[in-house]
């Protein structure tokens, strides 16, 4: 094999990562229902699994970037790829739900280990700014497959009843693609040299870690058992939690230690007002999927599979809007996300006047489904350019790096909130009544939530460049 194959083989090694991290959010969107029963779990037990999954994530990314700096990208690469597919196999296997949430946890820690080093090695492997583009495309097409692929088999597999339960598929299915990308990773990718300069904010993980625990754990259990008295003071102490990790970040700067995130980016006012409205973009994103498989399943009755095809639809959207949108936004600068953003609600407003029973039309319901991914589409591929845009070149990195942990706990969030409103209302009752009323609140304060996004957007100052028309 020449080095040019070698080189883009290497591109489809490393894509894997973003290939299993995105598909293992998306494909148990849809199996909530199934999962519940599996693992004799509660509604709280449910918002765990996608919401642990986000904060191992979100508290480790930036950490993950240095330790592939620090003990080279493939080594890093190769030990993050075995503890996602191990930690997989523990879901997979999972008997109670406190086995799979702890397991969830460790595959978004993993996550966060294998993600920067796909994308460090993209730029590395791809020097040259035209092969970079085609490379960092086809990266993004891969995620934005998985994203598609996840909820077909989030809805297929758990109707598949095999030699186990077919939702336990959902997890076992990362083995054989997790070992693959291993074993081709450690006979094709080139090391990358350890740099041991610095160290690691160890103390900052921590911290960010703990609060981020403290603030989304009592918001989802908390609800269930009535609000006790830890659930107050853990909501209070997050906030606490979280001032003190700004001054301890703030005071590291101030001695030229290394901190996990530069405090310095938040005297930019783009930023700022770009990460508010990622906020409450992300706090739709999946609070979406949840309450509507939910609804859809348990409610209107449902089957997984032919849920999991109707969201195919909703993907297919946000696929195509996404490849269209990109060079608009060159052109017409962020008008194209806030018109991405009122498809959303339009579509959302639909999704309430038109998500009455099981007898709704399905040409009908496609249509809002795509409609909805048309919007996303729009939005999300730019949302991290319009956040960025006045960050200077040398704070880049760290700039992406934070703009990824806000956005995993921003979905974190949203599942806490959301959730909570639709659980909260739904109470104990199971009538079709119950379950519409309890969705039409929750999917009304994603609206709300979409408007303060579109707030943010516009008073976000336009590039000039996208004024301009170049």
């Amino acid at each position: 094999m020449n080095r040019l194959q070698v080189k883009w083989l290497s591109l489809l090694i490393v894509s894997s990562s973003v290939f299993l991290a995105v598909i293992d959010i998306f494909i148990v969107n849809v199996a909530l229902p199934s999962i519940r029963k599996g693992v004799n779990g509660t509604e709280s037990d449910m918002q765990l699994i996608i919401a642990l999954y986000l904060l191992g994530y979100a508290s480790f990314l930036i950490t993950g970037g240095r330790l592939g700096d620090h003990y080279g990208r493939k080594k890093v690469f190769i030990t993050a790829m075995l503890l996602f597919t191990v930690s997989s196999l523990l879901c997979g296997l999972a008997q109670t739900a406190f086995q799979l949430n702890t397991a969830r946890f460790v595959q978004g820690v993993s996550a966060a280990f294998m993600i920067p080093q796909g994308i460090s090695y993209i730029h590395i492997l791809f020097p040259e700014h035209k092969e970079r583009i085609k490379a960092l495309g086809i990266y993004g097409s891969i995620a934005g497959s998985a994203s598609v692929i996840g909820q077909f088999l989030g809805g297929l597999l758990p109707d598949i009843h095999w030699v186990v339960e077919g939702w336990r598929l959902l997890f076992l299915i990362n083995l054989p693609l997790g070992l693959a990308a291993a074993l081709l990773a450690a006979r094709y990718l080139h090391d990358t040299p350890p740099q041991q300069s610095g160290r690691f904010d160890i103390s900052g993980v921590m911290l960010l870690t703990t609060a981020l625990f403290a603030l989304v754990f009592p918001l989802i259990r908390g609800r269930e058992l009535g609000w006790p008295l830890w659930s107050i003071l853990s909501l209070a102490g997050s906030i606490l939690l979280l001032f003190l990790f700004a001054y301890d970040q703030r005071r590291k700067l101030a001695k030229q230690t290394p901190p996990l995130i530069n405090i310095r980016l938040f005297s930019y006012r783009d930023f700022n007002i770009g990460l508010c409205a990622v906020l409450f973009y992300f706090m739709v994103q999946d609070s979406y999927f949840l309450i509507n498989a939910i609804f859809m399943q348990t409610g209107l009755g449902f089957s997984s599979s032919e849920t999991g095809i109707l969201f195919v639809f909703q993907g297919v959207g946000y696929v195509v809007a996404s490849l269209v949108s990109i060079p608009l936004v060159k052109r017409y600068g962020k008008r194209v996300l806030q018109g991405g953003v009122v498809m959303m609600m339009l579509s959302l407003v639909m999704h309430v006047l038109f998500f009455r029973s099981d007898a709704l039309p399905r040409p009908v319901l496609l249509a809002t489904l795509f409609f909805y991914g048309t919007g996303c589409g729009s939005v999300l591929p730019s949302l991290l350019t319009m956040a960025l845009k006045s960050i200077p070149v040398h704070f880049a990195g760290a700039a992406s790096g934070t703009f990824s942990t806000f956005q995993q706990t921003s979905v974190a969030l949203g599942i806490g909130v959301v959730g909570g409103i639709f659980f909260s209302i739904l109470g104990s009752q199971t009538s079709v009544t119950a379950y519409l009323g309890a969705y039409q609140t929750a999917t009304a304060v994603n609206i709300l939530f979409l408007l303060l996004v579109s707030f943010f957007l516009f008073i976000l100052p336009e590039e000039k460049e996208a004024r301009t028309g170049s």
